[in-house]
């Protein structure tokens, strides 16, 4: 049957619209850029840090869309995973986003014991993952990773931070030299904690101090009393501590009921920059505490970072405080968005011009071509990531974290001493419940 000359315009109208309708979505699809984010929205570790770090890559995602995007053009779409605490969970996610939702970036990951398994994932599978959180050294160490990267610091240097701070700091504050200094180190057994344990014992005995006690603990044990114990027979004047919130609270509660003393507890972040949720139970039996992980932007100098560092950070601030109500802005927050900073302005869109597009090899290349001095981030470090064929490549070689300490409402960064804020209380005052 001959087809009219009416139906055949109609049908090539047609025709043209649903080809003009392909060629704009294909288009809207080709200018956005869409990323994985993966983050413990539920479980043990949302409340310890990990829903904070996904308020700052959020914030950092709004604030680059606002201003159009990617290099101005090319805007991100979020899809976003809850790891719900479970390594195994963070895996499927993982999995999820890749070959379901085909994405080639997947940025976040809170938990260490979820950044092994899934570092080793995302490079089999040559996709990007940008942790921005996570920090064992162990996700790194002589894996040869291309695909993986980390501005976050790394588990080791908080060994060298703890050490380094009671060897300046024994006589002076102590009256006694650092080989007189007895400390405990005890640590959640997962890829965290065992990597923070490694590195202060290294550490410490480098700068002969006394390791009187080592000892793990599952994150998830119901009773920590015997630890306790143990604690009380070492003798220990410092304890170093690398834990998560539930495990820190359950151990401190046993601690003050079985009448342990000591002269100063440093924390390994996690748990520790979870300082509302450890007033909320202990009020000020933690005042004084230390605490080691990377700075909380809004606690540096401004005029000691590069231009309109003061400015970002003070915009971060402002955000976080109206998403969340909160008073006190964590240190995690700063992770989450420093390095979703980075990652959106110093490498997309670097990855497009020069290597033309968002896919792996482009990111990879974009990557490593990053070189941001010293003061150039919120978190005052810069950015260079160690190559290929190097022990730790892929993590950046100018990540560096601080020993704060907390009283009251109050944090201050008591160490390095060139950008330390307040002088350290140490030993605990007399006041303290724990005090020796």
């Amino acid at each position: 049957m001959p087809t009219s000359r009416r139906t055949l315009l109609k049908n090539s109208a047609a025709t043209a619209a649903v080809l003009s309708l392909d060629w704009t979505r294909a288009r809207a699809e080709a200018e956005t850029v869409r990323l994985g984010i993966i983050y413990d929205l539920t479980g043990p570790f949302a409340a310890g840090g990990s829903v904070a770090s996904s308020v700052g890559a959020q914030i950092a995602i709004d604030l680059v869309n606002e201003k159009g995007g990617i290099g101005g053009k090319y805007k991100i779409a979020a899809v976003a995973a809850d790891s719900q605490s479970k390594p195994d969970v963070a895996i499927n996610e993982a999995e999820r986003l890749i070959n379901q939702e085909k994405i080639d970036i997947i940025s976040g990951v809170y938990a260490s014991s979820h950044a092994v398994p899934l570092a080793a994932k995302v490079e089999q599978q040559k996709k990007i993952l940008w942790i921005t959180t996570a920090v064992a050294t162990a996700v790194f160490k002589d894996k040869n990773l291309h695909y993986v990267f980390r501005a976050q610091i790394h588990s080791d240097q908080y060994g060298q931070a703890f050490a380094s701070f009671i060897a300046e700091h024994a006589k002076s504050k102590l009256g006694i030299e650092p080989k007189d200094v007895k400390v405990a180190l005890i640590h959640e057994d997962g890829p965290y904690g065992v990597g923070v344990a490694a590195a202060d014992e290294a550490y410490s005995k480098q700068a002969g101090l006394q390791v009187v006690l080592k000892e793990g603990y599952s994150a998830s044990a119901p009773d920590l009393s015997v630890l306790v114990t143990k604690i009380k027979r070492s003798r220990a004047d410092v304890i170093s501590h690398a834990g998560y919130n539930p495990d820190i609270t359950l151990l401190l509660r046993q601690a003050r009921e079985n009448g342990l003393h000591f002269k100063m507890l440093f924390g390994a972040g996690a748990g520790y920059s979870q300082l509302d949720k450890l007033r909320a139970t202990f009020g000020a039996d933690i005042d004084n505490f230390c605490n080691i992980d990377p700075v909380p932007a809004q606690l540096l100098d401004p005029s000691k970072l590069a231009p309109g560092i003061g400015d970002l950070t003070k915009t971060m601030v402002e955000r976080y405080k109206a998403k969340t109500g909160a008073t006190d802005v964590p240190p995690h927050c700063s992770m989450g968005f420093n390095q979703t900073w980075v990652l959106l302005n110093n490498v997309l869109p670097v990855a497009k011009e020069k290597y033309g597009g968002f896919d792996p090899e482009a990111v990879r290349k974009a990557a490593l071509d990053v070189d941001i001095p010293p003061g150039g981030t919120i978190q005052g470090y810069g950015v260079k990531f160690y190559p290929p064929d190097t022990p730790l490549s892929g993590q950046n070689e100018r990540s560096t974290p601080v020993v704060m300490q907390n009283a009251g409402e109050h944090i201050s960064v008591v160490w390095p001493d060139n950008i330390q804020t307040k002088d350290p209380v140490f030993p605990l005052p007399k006041s303290s419940i724990y005090a020796a």
